[in-house]
């Protein structure tokens, strides 16, 4: 029992110094030093294993499991190898079945580890409790094996079953109440940031919209006056009143973003067909696709139905689609698919560009921050802000020269 328990508080340890680090910087940029505190646990556990059948049993797997999930492939490949190493040292009959147990067990952590990374936290629980019924059930079929092949028929296999299953389901356990806990510290993580962000966007908006009013009373009076001069037949600067327009008619568009970001609120929620808004936008955009030598294609064979605005919704659609097109190069491709399941409804917008680091795509949505030469950033703030306002949800994935997925996402109509 006391043995349990010091396994219980050695399993913890990970957490908590995982807490303290997000706190300070994102856990993916620190694998090393996360990887050796799981190996330190590890090894802790290994050192208050519980024998019997001359194997060892401890809870070596919860920190290696969650190493692979939670801190990378690195982290987990150290834990790996600390724990083939410490099991070197303690020796014993049984080395090259623990070997064998120890890669099955980062077998299936590791085939689901992406899959693990971009589900839903319910999903993640799932995945995180079948890891460890699995590495429980490759644990029984091998020991067995051995030990029938090594004691015959003297093996008590009742015991060796009630062993397992007790080892299996303390572990798959463990494994849940870790994923549990890092999910919690995650969640609140996120929290934090959208409160952070949400103040800073209120006061950004509160501010824009006070500076776009006082610009744009100003801006009419000029471009109407310019105008008038414009009909004139006799004006020796009319190259330069066109210019002066078209760079007038560019200041609005900008202070109409400032004003939609101050005030992005929806005003009319309706029913709408998504594949046909999608296919009007498309349509809509596919000419400057033509321009930029960019092909722009639309998968929309299904046509599901959310709440949301429409104009707002087009609006968003095509400030995104339109982003896409403009970072993809000559002859590169950008592509609008819809996908649905039970509980939510995905657009995805894929493109060949020339994507995004790990960095860039922290600061996206953020205010001002823009990756084009000409640009404010507003545009994707905006369009963020009224999926947001329409209950979806936008997540960006993007390689640097590969190119960048913008998966959006609404809940299904409930009926």
């Amino acid at each position: 029992m006391e043995k349990l328990i010091l396994h219980v508080l050695f399993i913890l340890l990970p957490v908590h110094i995982y807490s303290v680090f997000l706190e300070n910087r994102k856990a993916g940029q620190s694998p090393y030093i996360l990887g050796i505190v799981n190996s330190l646990c590890a090894i802790l556990t290994m050192s208050f294993s519980i024998s019997a059948f001359s194997l060892y049993w401890d809870l070596r797997y919860i920190p290696l499991v969650i190493s692979i999930f939670y801190y990378g492939p690195i982290s987990g490949f150290i834990v790996f190898l600390t724990i083939l190493i410490e099991r070197m040292i303690i020796g014993g009959e049984g080395v090259w079945i623990a070997y064998i147990c120890l890669i099955v067990a980062v077998l299936f952590p590791m085939y689901i580890r992406k899959k693990f990374n971009h589900s839903s936290r319910r999903k993640k629980i799932f995945l995180a409790t079948v890891s460890g019924i699995l590495i429980a059930l490759g644990q029984l079929v091998i020991t067995y094996t051995y030990l029938y092949f090594h004691y015959g028929q003297q093996l008590n296999g009742i015991k060796l079953f009630f062993i397992v299953l007790v080892y299996g389901v303390i572990q798959t356990f463990g494994i849940l109440i870790s994923t549990l806990l890092h999910e919690k510290i995650l969640e609140k993580k996120l929290l934090q940031q959208e409160i952070i962000r949400a103040e800073k966007l209120n006061t950004m908006g509160e501010m824009a919209a006070s500076i776009a009013h006082e610009i744009r009373n100003p801006l009419t009076v000029v471009k109407g006056f310019l105008q008038l001069m414009q009909k004139q037949e006799k004006n020796d600067n009319l190259q330069y009143l066109t210019l002066i327009l078209s760079e007038l008619a560019r200041a609005e568009l900008i202070i109409n973003d400032y004003l939609n970001f101050a005030k992005p609120q929806y005003k009319k929620v309706e029913e709408i067909q998504l594949g046909d808004t999608l296919f009007h936008v498309v349509t809509l955009i596919e000419s400057l696709a033509l321009k930029n030598g960019v092909k722009l294609e639309f998968y929309g064979e299904k046509n599901p139905i959310i709440l949301a605005d429409r104009n707002h919704l087009i609006q968003a659609f095509i400030n995104l689609i339109k982003n896409a097109i403009e970072a993809t190069p000559n002859k590169g491709s950008v592509a609008v698919k819809i996908d649905e399941d039970n509980d939510y409804i995905y657009i995805k917008i894929l493109d060949t560009g020339k994507g995004m680091s790990k960095e860039q795509l922290s600061k996206i949505g953020t205010l001002y921050y823009t990756t084009k030469d000409k640009g404010t950033g507003i545009g994707t703030t905006v369009s963020l802000k009224f999926i947001e306002e329409m209950k979806g949800k936008v997540t960006y994935q993007s390689t640097p020269n590969v190119g960048t997925e913008v998966t959006i996402l609404f809940p299904r109509i409930k009926k």
